[in-house]
């Protein structure tokens, strides 16, 4: 973002400490007379906005804020926030049928020049050791190597859009798992506003131009609609998005069962789908939609245990972690959200659907590598003359499951989920 400022005679201050508190000296010392600021959505931020203006106005500091992070800009969705539907499907045709997308705005061409007083302060980002982090290097098996910034997020969308031409078949393999393309991957550069949902939208409908428009070329609009939905549904709930029982207000009685957790978190559980997506994702930072919706249901439903702990682990590690898509996403996983039928996966069939040859699994389980097809997903069924012949001992390589399943099944069934 520096290097792109200063293309256009500007460049990037790099502060640290709390904005509410930081930004208000800058505006003193340096004769600052207007803050203008990119909204968030969710609680603890909206409270740093609101600290920030209080710290502000006072001083006669003229305050703007604007929002970008969505597709839908909030003052064209044809509700109220607090009228949000809370049915995803009443949103979505609603918005589709009144709202008319914003255009882009021309990117400028040069900024004015920093103040001289500002332009002396030193660019200097803090890295891991700042913030007390020891430095990670992502695993080589990472399904990309993600770098950040602008020129990486235009340019993955080149190579899905038009250098690969995958667009046209996304909505055939949005689910896979194992791989680079299976899907677009612009959830990083959307989730730090690298790139905004707008450019991506102008993208699809220029393709639909120059190439085709079809089912695919929809889904993935369909999936900005979503990512938008989570955003007004953190505008309409504030904080009840963070309470256990969401914002249904399902009292639920969670498991603090410390040891399931930590096998869950470990990708140790015995359940080779559930693990394989564990592993990525705390070797990557990433994992697959398919990967995160299988893997929050087993936690909260099959194994009960308090779903904020799994949003947490999540936001611990998530590379495309954005707070409104996370915990919306959890929270509807776990049956407290906005599904308005509290379902539950079967976690084998899943398996079996969207890794049928079980690639994906024996590329993160290498333990399982040379597990059969019909033993892949559920190896604790293999006699122990197979388990010799496959180098693996169930229990000792690999653990068995953690519990049975179709006894979990039924006890969900029993808690009304």
């Amino acid at each position: 973002l520096n290097r792109r400022l200063e293309q256009i005679n500007s460049r990037l201050i790099i502060l640290t400490g709390h904005p509410e508190e930081v930004i208000p000296r800058v505006c003193r010392n340096h004769d600052v007379d207007r803050v203008v600021f990119h909204e968030e959505e969710a609680t603890e931020e909206k409270l740093c906005e609101m600290k920030l203006r209080d710290n502000l106005t006072p001083r006669g500091v003229a305050v703007n804020s604007y929002y970008g992070a969505t597709l839908f800009h909030p003052g064209d969705v044809p509700f109220e926030i607090e009228n949000i539907p809370d049915v995803f499907t009443a949103f979505r045709k609603k918005c589709e049928k009144h709202v008319q997308i914003r255009p882009l705005f021309p990117e400028p061409e040069t900024l004015p020049p920093l103040p001289g007083s500002l332009s002396q302060t030193e660019f200097e980002l803090p890295g891991e050791t700042f913030f007390g982090f020891s430095p990670q290097s992502p695993s080589e098996k990472s399904v990309l190597p993600f770098k950040g910034g602008e020129q990486a997020g235009k340019e993955r969308l080149h190579h899905y859009f038009w250098d690969k031409d995958l667009l046209k078949k996304y909505k055939e393999t949005r689910n896979g798992m194992l791989g680079a393309d299976y899907s677009s991957k612009f959830s990083p550069w959307l989730a730090l506003g690298c790139l905004s949902p707008r450019f991506i939208y102008s993208e699809v409908k220029r393709y639909e131009s120059g190439r085709v428009r079809n089912q695919s070329t929809y889904w993935l609009i369909f999936e900005l609609i979503w990512r938008d939905y989570f955003h007004f549904i953190s505008l309409k709930y504030g904080s009840k998005l963070f309470h256990a029982s969401g914002i249904k207000g399902k009292e639920y009685k969670w498991s603090r069962n410390n040891d399931h957790f930590r096998i869950w978190a470990e990708g140790k559980t015995g359940i080779p789908l559930i693990d394989a997506n564990m592993r990525e994702l705390n070797q990557s930072g990433f994992m697959s939609n398919r990967g995160r919706q299988n893997v929050a249901c087993f936690l909260a439903k099959n194994l009960n245990i308090d779903w904020r702990l799994g949003a947490s682990y999540f936001e611990s590690l998530l590379i495309d972690y954005d707070v409104c898509s996370n915990w919306g996403n959890w929270a509807y996983n776990s049956g407290v959200g906005n599904d308005p039928r509290d379902r539950y996966f079967n976690i084998v069939g899943q398996a079996k659907r969207y890794d049928p040859d079980g690639d994906y699994i024996r590329y993160w389980l290498p333990e399982l590598e040379k597990v059969s097809d019909e033993f892949i997903h559920e190896p604790h069924r293999m006699n122990v003359e197979t388990q010799k012949s496959c180098g693996v001992e169930i229990g000792h390589t690999y653990p068995f499951p953690v519990i049975n399943l179709e006894e979990s099944y039924r006890e969900i069934l029993k808690r009304g989920a």
